[in-house]
């Protein structure tokens, strides 16, 4: 399973230095951040500037993980290449797994470009980073956490003949729940509930900590609390990818277009 993982990070690196798609969010992100830090320069909120690196890292993580998701399983399809991964032993849900986690090392970047915005905009010089031990961790596992989410939606692209508009349906409403785009504490207290089980909601918390000058309490949890939300992804996506294929072959819908 370890060396198909590599395997599979390795194909995706390669064919994201073919296509220059993947690296899109390298463009979008300064842009996003621009408008965050001018919003909050406007409002007055000098104090809350953090938030204009949160929101365009993580936003880049998610949409990277949710379109090599959905791309490389219509991409696959189009080419022919998937009947033969369906019936390989080694488990697709394991190779898209890794095709995930390759292109979250591209969505890292978009936190050097967030930063490098900020600090450049915010009018006080190099924006400071109090705690970067927990901030380099928790940018690894909220990667890490993308790619085990996204697996968990993968099962969906294989019956789906088209993975477009899923992913224009998964993104802007996780990006509401997870308190990348309003506080959460403008929802209704039964929607906070489920704002817990998005591991994008702990990113972002933990994300903010490590930026602030103050304290960063219970670290370790939260950093548990998102791999144990990716892992929770990744295994259901898992058993979910199993019986989807059993399913798209039994009724022979896999090479559907």
């Amino acid at each position: 399973m370890t060396r198909q993982f590599w395997a599979a990070v390795t194909l995706q690196l390669r064919l994201s230095a073919a296509t220059p798609d993947s690296y899109l969010v390298c463009v979008t992100t300064p842009l996003l951040t621009t408008f965050i830090v001018t919003v909050d320069r406007w409002a007055g909120h000098r104090t809350q500037i953090g938030n204009a690196v949160v929101a365009p890292t993580l936003i880049a993580l998610w949409m990277l993980a949710l379109s090599v998701a959905g791309n490389a399983i219509t991409e696959d399809r189009l080419i022919g290449t998937l009947e033969a991964q369906l019936g390989a032993p080694a488990s697709l849900a394991v190779t898209l797994f890794g095709r995930m986690c390759s292109v979250s090392l591209i969505g890292l970047i978009a936190f050097a470009e967030a930063w490098t915005a900020v600090s450049l905009l915010g009018g006080t010089g190099w924006m400071p980073v109090p705690h970067p031990v927990v901030l380099i961790c928790c940018l690894v596992t909220s990667s890490l956490a993308a790619a085990g989410t996204a697996t968990l939606l993968s099962p969906l692209y294989v019956l789906l003949p088209s993975a477009r508009v899923l992913q224009n349906t998964l993104s802007y409403p996780l990006y509401l729940l997870g308190g990348l785009a309003v506080p959460l504490t403008m929802f209704p207290w039964w929607l906070r509930t489920v704002t817990d089980l998005i591991f994008l909601t702990w990113s972002a918390d933990l994300m903010r900590a490590s930026l602030a000058p103050a304290a960063v309490t219970d670290a370790p949890w939260r950093l548990l609390a998102i791999v144990a939300l990716g892992a929770a992804g990744f295994l259901i996506g898992t058993v979910l990818m199993r019986r989807m294929i059993d399913r798209a072959c039994r009724e022979g819908t896999v090479v559907l277009t």
